[in-house]
């Protein structure tokens, strides 16, 4: 694969992301509201999965100077580039990428690495659609990246549940009709679930929801008031463009 001739310029100029050209697959706003869910505690572990070219591990790491980031990517050509991002932004020593594929049987996973060091944070941005229910892209990478398996999104969340440790976090972004299938598929892996409905305006239904849970927690859900990306002009708004700097945390929960 042959990235885009220059790099994306993220959290302020921040961080330098290589992405797939245009029509591929791209993170964007939605990766950035993930990797700001939470303030990561001092050496926190995190793992992406799911993880693409980077971005979201990659932005904890610059946001939080002390943790350290796992990104689990199945695709060896994102991988590449995510590897080619960890080394261009000086990332090396606190970030690693692995090839692992998240809806493998779990012995094939932990032979890959992925697990075997539970994580603090669990960050993921699940393909949004399932197979049969859609027209899927004619690119490859793209159709890949947006969509899995009718009951994958399960099979995703259990290897979430299996990545982190008790008590750790789950910070999970996805389309807002897709709630009753995530809460489903959540199940009692992770409770004390702080849910935040994204609105691209105020006046508009919300297109994305931001849920946020602890393993092992029993306590119950929390809705919390909405995140709006744009006033009514199209401009961001001012916590809008604070997160796209990537400064303070969409959900103010910190790592323990």
């Amino acid at each position: 694969m042959r990235p885009a001739a220059e790099p994306d310029l993220l959290l302020g100029g921040r961080l330098r992301l290589h992405q797939p050209p245009r029509g591929a697959h791209r993170a964007g706003t939605d990766a950035v509201l993930l990797s700001t869910m939470f303030q990561p505690g001092d050496g926190a572990l995190i793992c992406d999965l799911g993880a693409s070219t980077g971005l979201v591990g990659l932005a904890c790491a610059v946001r939080a100077p002390t943790c350290r980031v796992v990104l689990v990517e199945r695709e060896p050509e994102l991988a590449a580039l995510a590897r080619r991002n960890v080394a261009e932004n000086g990332l090396d020593t606190r970030v690693d990428v692995r090839e692992a594929d998240i809806l493998a049987p779990a012995g094939l996973r932990r032979a890959s690495g992925l697990g075997t060091h539970p994580a603090d944070i669990v960050l993921t941005n699940p393909p949004f659609l399932e197979g049969g229910r859609h027209r899927p892209s004619p690119h490859g990478g793209k159709a890949s990246a947006h969509s899995f398996e009718a009951g994958s999104l399960e099979t995703w969340l259990r290897t979430c549940a299996d990545v982190a440790r008790p008590g750790g976090l789950l910070g999970l972004i996805h389309r807002a009709d897709a709630l009753r299938a995530c809460l489903d598929a959540v199940g009692n892996r992770f409770g004390a679930l702080r849910l935040r409905p994204v609105h691209a305006r105020a006046d508009r239904p919300a297109i994305r929801i931001l849920l946020a849970g602890i393993k092992g927690s029993r306590a119950p859900l929390t809705l919390l008031p909405p995140l709006v990306l744009q006033d009514g002009d199209g401009r961001f708004t001012p916590e809008s463009e604070a997160l796209h700097r990537g400064e303070g945390a969409a959900m103010e929960v910190v790592s323990q």
